[in-house]
């Protein structure tokens, strides 16, 4: 029997990742991308990582979400790098910041705790055994050293501790006293809200804490609340999963793992390393962001575009009239949210349509979400800061570490609704050529703040999180319903996330309140969910300018008057 070739491994594994047969998927790979013979983001994400763990070999994530059919896109791969065993820091007291850490310290030093605070639940149903909990945590803790890292102020600037035992804190909180008929959950996370800035920043020791929170006789609400310089939403995810598979070993009497895992700084890729006075990530020709760009691929137009987004940002960001009352000194992160479920056919019917058009179905949401923003303000090319996964070897998937970037996607409202969804979808695999973790944190928590001169431009941003976590999990005699808590804080003006998709769609839309009244945040939701229907119901060549969307001042029959309420006006964007 023949040795199978590199390439016909990687297809195997394609094939795996993806769900489709081994035997016929090196034909359709010929000719067709990856994302268009059934791969997503996570599966790209998972068959990277696979490639390099299994068969040592390193796969370019953009060029994989590209439009290059598959068998080059795999072809292409490169030998992993092999990296040095042991822990390479271990037992330095003081460290440099990693990638995105430094960027969201310094978003707390210019908006304030509550714009890098995230909170990501599990409503626990069943009995619980607190003492398989906390056994449970001091594994967690002692396998992640991201979890007993703490932050520092010193003469050069911040630096990290990592500290030798340091288990996650358990709060517990009183149980929540709710109304008749409201929703325990949510009165438990508005309650957490108004603490959470105090849980992420205790002097000396790490910015995260699991709070407790008892809901109902068997129902507790557990909380992981945490900064954005301890994990970005992938971490936040691990976390939940290995956690939950410990109670699990630890409820039934079996052994935990609290053997250190490698520290996130040997893992960066070659020439990555942070030095304690230059935090930023040096380039490297063996990283794939530098790599020599493939034959279908022009770099230097890509960069060009990517810089010229960047110059339409900068020079938006001085003429821009922003829409709030009026300028401040220092930028408002006073936010709220709404959720938007959507029903199973209106999903079935997305999905079909991001099949036909060869693309995730995350990328119909982000152009039904462009194509939103762009109607109710007039627009025809804007930018969405999107989330981009960060994680460049196998070992990051498995490591506590804020890893993920943000950078703007290009999106073009033009053309069929095929054309248009392809066209979101390269811009897309374009900007994650170019994202990094320590800009992309500053894009979202230290825009430059208003001024009388200079108001601050609108932000529009996008995050696809439905991938990372199931809807529930079983644990010991427990199952844990996941849910995603608000701090208060936004760090854009207007912010679509993707938080469950497959299982009773939900969607979050977070807004600045300052500069986007509630009434208006609700009529740019409507306008979502009709761009979303519309694009999901058209034929393929319908242009996109037709498409019938809900009026923008579609307002419920007699809103409640209210005399608080600004006068509504367009969403500003940061371009011509």
């Amino acid at each position: 029997m023949l040795t199978p070739t590199p390439l016909e491994e990687l297809l195997d594994l394609a094939a795996d990742v993806i769900g489709g047969d081994r035997r016929v998927l090196p034909a359709g790979a010929a000719g067709s991308p990856f994302i268009t013979l059934g791969g997503g983001l996570g599966q790209a994400v998972r068959l990277q990582a696979r490639a390099e763990r299994q068969l040592g070999l390193a796969v370019d994530l953009a060029q994989l979400l590209g439009p290059a059919p598959l068998a080059d896109v795999l072809a292409r791969a490169r030998p992993a790098p092999v990296r040095a065993a042991g822990g390479g820091e271990r037992g330095a007291a003081v460290r440099a910041l990693l990638p995105g850490q430094s960027a969201a310290l310094a978003a707390e030093r210019e908006a304030g705790a509550g714009a890098v605070t995230r909170i990501l639940s599990a409503e626990l149903s069943g009995p619980l055994d607190t003492d398989a909990l906390r056994r449970a945590l001091a594994a967690l803790g002692a396998r992640h050293e991201g979890l007993r890292t703490a932050f520092a102020a010193t003469a050069r600037g911040p630096v990290r501790r990592v500290l030798a035992v340091c288990p996650p804190s358990l709060v517990t909180l009183e149980a929540v006293a709710a109304g008749p008929g409201e929703d325990l959950v949510a009165a438990a996370h508005a309650r957490l809200a108004a603490r959470a800035g105090r849980l992420v920043t205790r002097p000396g020791l790490p910015p995260l804490a699991f709070a407790l929170t008892p809901l109902a006789t068997g129902r507790h609400l557990l909380s992981f609340v945490h900064h954005d310089a301890v994990a970005d939403s992938r971490s936040a995810a691990l976390v939940w999963r290995e956690l939950l598979a410990d109670y699990d070993r630890a409820v039934r009497r079996r052994p935990l793992d609290r053997a250190p895992r490698p520290g996130p700084a040997r893992m960066l890729p070659p020439g990555a390393a942070p030095h304690p006075e230059h935090p930023q990530r040096a380039p490297h020709p063996e990283h794939p962001r530098h790599a020599e760009p493939a034959d279908h691929t022009d770099h230097t137009e890509s960069a060009e575009r990517a810089e010229s987004a960047e110059r339409q940002r900068g020079v938006a960001a001085g003429r821009t009239e922003a829409p709030g009352s009026g300028p401040a000194a220092a930028r408002d992160v006073r936010g709220e949210r709404l959720l938007l479920g959507l029903g199973t056919r209106l999903r079935d019917a997305a999905d079909a349509t991001a099949r036909r058009a060869g693309v995730p179905h995350s990328t119909v949401l982000l152009a039904a979400w462009a194509l939103a923003v762009g109607r109710r303000t007039g627009r025809e090319r804007l930018l969405v800061d999107a989330e981009m996964p960060g994680r460049p070897t196998a070992e990051l998937l498995g490591t506590v570490v804020p890893c993920a970037a943000t950078a703007p996607v290009v999106c073009e409202l033009e053309g069929g609704v095929d054309y248009f969804l392809r066209g979101v979808a390269c811009a897309f695999s374009e900007a994650l050529q170019y994202a990094d973790p320590d800009d992309g944190a500053a894009v979202r928590g230290a825009a430059a703040p208003a001024t009388p001169l200079s108001p601050a431009p609108a932000r529009v941003a996008f995050a696809a999180r439905d991938e990372l976590l199931p809807a529930s999990v079983r644990a010991g005699a427990l199952t844990a319903r996941f849910h995603h808590g608000h701090s208060g804080a936004v760090t854009a003006d207007a912010a679509l996330t993707v938080l469950r998709w497959h299982e009773h769609p939900l969607l979050s839309l977070e807004f600045a309140s300052a500069r986007l009244p509630r009434a208006q945040a609700a009529q740019l939701a409507r306008t979502l969910r009709a761009a979303l229907t519309a694009l999901a119901t058209s034929p393929p060549h319908t242009p996109v300018d037709d498409l019938a969307l809900a009026p923008a001042d579609d307002l419920p029959k007699n809103p409640p008057a209210r005399t608080d309420t600004p006068a509504a006006r367009p969403l500003a964007l940061p371009l011509p």
